[in-house]
């Protein structure tokens, strides 16, 4: 019998024997994930067609999730000639030979003039039950070199980021600084104005105005190190070789002169063994959001800053747990990826491992030890705290990693509810308006979707209480939720014209799915009130949910049609959609819906597919992986794989080039487009929601 070391070795060398399958493994995904933390430190590189570099990481800029440039240049001198392999100057571009990507690495290999081998790995460390370590927004970038010609070569490599990461108005001063810690050397920048908890724009999509941006290398007697005009470090590293250890102390916008922050470090005599150096980026931000809970408006802070109070020692505990935090990521790789084989095969863990960094990325620890909440942004489709229905598909993957994530991300949502700060009976669409501003919505106008939000929050917390066995939690709000339910009792069999979480798609009414999460939610509150011991309202609560799941059929069936099937709204026989909301009678084994309407749903998706996938409903082309992936853990094995199947195809096929869009056209591959233009979602947490397979597989119904 292995042991689990064993296991854990066999494991990751199976994962680096994928590597030299090909010169992208396990494909080449529209963007590559970079520095990918947080949504303000949330750094790509564009690799479709349309606008990116084709997944070379030479010879374009990397970029912020919302298409902002975030400067981050590489270069390596080789018997003094210079090459470029990241970024884009004026230098003749290295050979990259290999990509391969996990959960949270993305592993360049390069070959340099055949002389030398480059390799380098950035690396977003997720620890979803480590919160100290968690909650450092930074990342790592190692880079490593070696001589592949049998002989010696003088060799020095340089890397620097520009003032762009301090700010996403460019047009604004930076300031910044040098200093030592321990053993480390960091650069520091920051808009000089800070402007806390607002964003570049003010449109919600945009990077933070405030907080300071480290960079740190190892402080050795072959690093170098300046803060200058990008054209003056590049040309001085290229000339030199090595840096003139000075900081430019004219401060001035970010487009002035591009201020860059540059180390270099002389490998000397480079033979067949490695050298490397380590770079560490970060954003350390004191105060992370202002929230309206039971005390009234308060500041939040970092969670970082429970450990350390001046970020430089944050910065140092980072840089110098690499080898730790590469431990810990490494074993998360595998257990996504056998986890994910051992479900659904190779290509459900492509998607799956695709999935982490881009998730976690829209998240953050805020808070205290005694109150500690896990912030999420709605990225790029609005720049909300907290969504519900943004929670509801990522969800997922938080129950897979660590079931208290999402508890900490509905505390909040919860305390200023209960606390009297919303009007409406039924649950709130969101935390406020504009990330990290969880202040709430006093005057009940946020965006409207009673039916969705409420049937979310009941499936949510009894995921939660499930997973967690913790049915203090759901005694703790109960009051609240049994008020949720008699909205569902009212309102969620003949929904009124309203929007579902898929409100790019516009208002309808009676929709056929939005009724089954309403349906579905009242059933969760019987199973809620069983387990905190009111029988009579678990009784009450189930004879609903069964009377409203029987009339549901009536109407919402298409039996007239051959396959029969769900419609998109009642009464429209040639209408038709994702029943996406079954998956959560199945995650939750409330046994509420008949077997017979998943046999029907299996044998109808597979006759409305077209190229990339099933369309989300009769209206448009385009779908939403995350719904995909829900209906495909609801349907037998042979149709889950063709939605799995369609999903990959569409990675590899796919010409945008920003992170990971999960809303696309099935038919020509591009952004999902409404009549008014194109649909442009990227860099969403939604896509936790490709984990439904992994959360709800033991009660798959065939």
């Amino acid at each position: 019998m292995y042991s689990s070391l064993s296991m854990l070795l066999c494991s990751l060398l199976s994962l680096c024997i994928l590597v030299e399958a090909g010169s992208f493994t396990p494909l080449r995904p529209p963007a590559i994930p970079l520095a990918v933390k947080s949504p303000y430190l949330s750094t790509w590189l564009k690799a479709g067609v349309d606008g990116g570099n084709g997944g070379y990481l030479a010879g374009t800029w990397p970029v912020h999730w919302s298409d902002k440039v975030t400067g981050w240049e590489g270069l390596i001198r080789v018997d003094g000639k210079t090459w470029q392999w990241m970024g884009w100057a004026n230098y003749p571009a290295v050979n990259q030979t290999s990509l391969t990507w996990t959960s949270t690495q993305s592993v360049f290999t390069m070959n340099v003039d055949n002389k030398v081998e480059l390799v380098i790995n950035f690396l977003s460390p997720i620890t979803p039950k480590d919160y100290k370590r968690q909650s450092l927004v930074a990342s790592y970038m190692e880079v490593k070199a070696r001589s592949i010609d049998g002989r010696t070569h003088n060799v020095q490599i340089y890397s620097d980021i520009t003032a762009e990461w301090a700010s996403g108005e460019r047009n604004v001063p930076a300031q910044w600084d040098d200093g030592d810690v321990g053993n480390l050397k960091y650069l520091k920048v920051w808009r000089q104005q800070q402007l806390q908890f607002a964003e570049s724009g003010n449109d919600g999509n945009g990077m933070a105005s405030w907080g300071d941006v480290y960079y740190t290398t190892d402080k050795t007697d072959e690093m170098t190190y300046q803060a200058a005009a990008d054209t003056i470090a590049r040309s001085t590293f290229a000339n030199n070789g090595q840096l003139p250890n000075t900081v430019d102390s004219r401060y001035r916008n970010i487009d002035d002169n591009w201020p860059v922050f540059a180390f270099a470090k002389d490998f000397g005599k480079l033979g067949g063994v490695q050298k490397r150096a380590l770079f560490s980026i970060g954003l350390y931000q004191d105060n992370a959001a202002q929230f309206v809970g039971s005390n009234g408006l308060q500041v939040l802070k970092s969670y970082w800053k429970t450990f350390w109070d001046k970020a430089s020692d944050a910065v140092a505990f980072f840089h110098n747990d690499f080898i730790t935090s590469s431990i810990l990521s490494k074993a998360l790789d595998v257990q996504v990826q056998s986890d994910s084989v051992a479900v659904a095969g190779q290509d459900y863990a492509t998607i799956t491992s695709l999935a982490v960094r881009q998730a976690f990325g829209s998240t953050q620890f805020v808070g205290t030890k005694d109150k500690l909440f896990f912030f999420c942004k709605e990225i790029s489709s609005d720049g909300n705290t907290q969504t519900v229905d943004v929670i509801f598909p990522m969800h997922p993957l938080l129950n897979y990693f660590n079931p208290d994530l999402l508890k900490m991300l509905l505390d909040p949502l919860f305390e200023n509810q209960e606390s009297g700060h919303y009007p409406n009976k039924y649950s709130m669409h969101d935390l406020g308006s504009n990330y990290p501003n969880a202040t709430g919505h006093p005057d009940g106008k946020d965006e409207e979707m009673p039916v969705e939000e409420c049937g979310d929050m009941l499936v949510m917390t009894l995921a939660y209480a499930q997973k967690a066995k913790d049915n203090s939690y759901l005694q703790k709000h109960y009051s609240i939720l049994a008020q949720w339910t008699s909205y569902l009792v009212t309102d969620s069999l003949i929904p009124a014209t309203q929007l579902s979480t898929d409100d790019f798609a516009g208002r309808l009414q009676n929709q056929t799915n939005l009724a089954l999460k309403g349906i579905i939610g009242i059933k969760a509150m019987s199973a809620i009130a069983q387990l905190v011991g009111k029988q009579s309202d678990s009784a009450k609560y189930d004879a609903i949910a069964k009377d409203y799941i029987n009339k549901w059929q009536g109407y919402g069936i298409a039996k007239d049609q051959n396959p029969p099937h769900t419609t998109l709204n009642y009464g429209d026989s040639s209408s038709h959609g994702l029943l996406y909301n079954l998956w959560a009678d199945l995650e939750l084994n409330l046994n509420l819906v008949p077997k017979s309407v998943y046999k029907m749903q299996d044998k109808f998706y597979p006759t409305v597919k077209q190229r990339f996938g099933v369309p989300l409903d009769t209206r448009h082309s385009y779908t939403k992986t995350d719904w995909e992936i829900y209906a495909a853990a609801s349907v037998s094995p042979a149709t889950r794989d063709i939605f799995i199947k369609d999903i990959v195809s569409w990675l590899q096929a796919t010409t945008t080039s920003r992170p990971w869009s999960d809303l696309y056209d099935t038919i020509d591959g591009g952004y999902g487009r409404n009549p008014d233009g194109p649909v442009t979602f990227v860099a969403r947490p939604v896509m936790g929601g490709v984990f439904a397979l992994l959360v709800a597989r033991p009660n798959f119904p065939f």
